[in-house]
């Protein structure tokens, strides 16, 4: 272990202990007696630290990895800060999984934790989605809850999504102080594992009525659910949590022609069907796509392992089944929603809609249209839920999203909720197949209207310590030798949202921007393009977006408009995006 800092020999050093047990003091040995440097420094250079989407990381023994005792130590931690947060309360939180290998268990011993500390916990029966979690943290009146999940990420990856009191995923300033709860944590001695069964209640198949019908109150247009229940619709878990109750939602909104890919049904947390279980790839969707070619489907539905975001197709003008991506489907639901609610009368003064920075304009757009505030969040649909909760009982949330295939509509939960999502899908198709429309007929039509937006992502994955520190050095880069044209389009606006000011580069005049601080850097061109440079909060990634936008005259011109923007990205990107 000569090149290991000392840092990471001592965390190595504890972990074969007698604090933990045989099996894991034998596999961390056997990485050190197979002189396994790169493993051991990548299990143990650093402690699993809450990100966007809560803990994530690759299973495994190590003080990065999750195992039984970096979910034992923020199970015990989350504890200890709740109870100083609420002292003299009978603390209640919830607990839920997905289907990724040793989410049962993991679960079980989030329970077992809990319930040690006296705290008591409504345990879930059996898999079921994250907006599940989030709307029982609610429904049961509890101060946190805690999701067993790693989203989308590959089979190797699980994770630890925690909750407040208000059904969102913990923000500042809970999330740090938790941390601080986990890092004052010396011993695996002081994390209670003794299951207390008198402090956990199970949480049945019944609850996913409750859940359903709340969401079916929510319903816009039930009438052209009606007309069009036979509706073909196509739907495939991708091995997840969503067989359990996107079925039931569907069902129970009164749609009848319900398609599951049955080679994707069954809940398994190896994903064998597919590379990645994420519905924003081709590969996770091609099955699903497949299925509504042979039976010709007005709609194709794809959710992640726990079912908190959901992919679509749809039929092109060719006849194709084309994905859409995360800023279509979000566009397309807030149009949706704005639209009928303004014909109904029911469009108020105090409604908002919400999108993150690096989701498309295009939903600010309509909003503006309609006569709707919208928000603007960091990325990461805690952060809009956690306007939500800030505007609860002063403003009204009709709709809100990220281009990460991450949507809610109405308030019911605090994340974002496939679920939901594929009911409103589903009734948007229905009540624009009753107008003669598609959905992505009605997409051109928004183009034409409010401006052809085109945008792509590119992900560059750079794994373990030496990942970390080359992408930390990307960003310095980018800020000490800022671009000052991207695709030959001269670069008018910097916002650096870590130093969270706003640069004006023609002017030189800078502004503040009122958000937490986060590493992202945005680059906005004289063009109105807008691209931007975050390392993922959830995986070994730094991500490079881009958005430009371009006057669609006509339906008639969408495809030349598309191939010119087309190359403008390309362009864009190769001059932003390096490694």
């Amino acid at each position: 272990m000569s090149t290991l800092d000392q840092e990471t020999k001592g965390r190595i050093d504890q972990w074969l202990s007698a604090e933990y047990d045989a099996e894991t003091v034998a596999k961390v040995q056997q990485m050190i007696d197979k002189k396994e440097e790169t493993e051991l420094l990548d299990s143990f250079y650093k402690e699993l630290e809450f990100g966007t989407g809560g803990l994530r990381g690759i299973m495994g023994v190590g003080s990065n990895r999750i195992n039984k005792y970096t979910i034992g130590k923020a199970t015990q931690g989350l504890a200890n800060y709740l109870k100083k947060q609420f002292p003299n309360q009978q603390i209640k939180v919830a607990v839920s999984y997905d289907s990724r290998n040793n989410s049962q268990i993991l679960g079980h011993l989030v329970a077992d934790v809990f319930s040690a500390n006296d705290i008591h916990v409504f345990l879930f029966e059996q898999l079921r989605p994250t907006p599940m979690l989030s709307f029982a943290v609610r429904h049961f009146k509890c101060q946190s809850g805690v999701m067993l999940t790693a989203s989308h990420n590959p089979k190797e990856y699980n994770g630890y999504k925690a909750y407040w009191n208000d059904g969102g995923q913990l923000v500042a300033p809970h999330d740090e102080n938790v941390i601080t709860e986990v890092n004052a944590i010396a011993s695996v001695k002081d994390i209670k594992f003794e299951r207390n069964s008198d402090n956990i209640t199970i949480v049945g198949a019944d609850f996913d009525d409750i859940y359903v019908q709340a969401n079916k109150r929510l319903s816009i247009h039930p009438e052209a659910v009606e007309a069009q229940k036979d509706l073909k619709i196509v739907f495939s878990p991708i091995h997840g949590t969503g067989i359990t109750v996107v079925p039931k939602m569907l069902e129970a909104w009164g749609f009848t022609n319900v398609s599951v890919v049955d080679e994707q049904a069954k809940p398994d947390g190896n994903f064998p069907t597919v590379i990645y279980p994420n519905p924003e790839e081709e590969d996770a969707m091609s099955m699903a796509k497949k299925r509504g070619e042979e039976l010709e489907a007005d709609v194709v539905m794809a959710t992640d392992p726990d079912a908190d975001r959901v992919g679509v197709a749809v039929r092109n003008n060719k006849g194709e089944y084309q994905l859409l991506n995360g800023n279509q489907i979000g566009s397309l639901l807030t149009y949706y929603v704005l639209s009928s609610k303004k014909d109904k009368s029911e469009l108020k003064d105090n409604d908002y809609i919400v999108k993150t920075i690096v989701t498309t304009n295009l939903i600010s757009d309509i909003g503006t249209d309609f006569g709707v505030k919208y928000y603007d969040t960091l990325t990461g649909f805690k952060y809009i839920g956690e306007v939500m909760t800030r505007e609860l009982g002063k403003e009204n949330y009709l709709v809100g999203g990220e281009e990460s295939y991450g949507f809610l509509v109405g308030d019911l939960v605090r994340d974002k909720d496939a679920v939901n999502s594929c009911a409103f899908i589903a009734e948007m198709t229905a009540y624009f197949k009753t107008q003669g429309k598609s959905l992505y007929e009605v997409l051109v039509e928004l183009y034409v209207n409010y401006g052809f937006y085109k945008e792509k992502l590119i992900s560059l994955t750079k794994k373990g310590k030496a990942g970390a520190d080359e992408i930390k050095q990307m960003m310095v880069d980018l800020r000490v030798d800022a671009p000052k044209t991207l695709g030959g389009v001269a670069v008018k606006e910097i916002r650096d949202y870590e130093n969270q000011v706003a640069t004006n580069l023609i002017s030189g005049n800078t502004s503040a921007i009122d958000l937490p601080k986060s590493d992202v850097l945005q680059f906005i061109t004289v063009d109105g393009d807008v691209i931007s440079a975050r390392p993922s909060g959830t995986e070994p990634k730094i991500k490079f977006y881009c958005s430009v936008k371009e006057t669609l005259i006509d339906a008639s011109n969408f495809e030349a408009t598309s191939a010119k923007l087309e190359q403008k990205v390309e362009n864009i990107m190769a001059d932003i995006v390096k490694g």
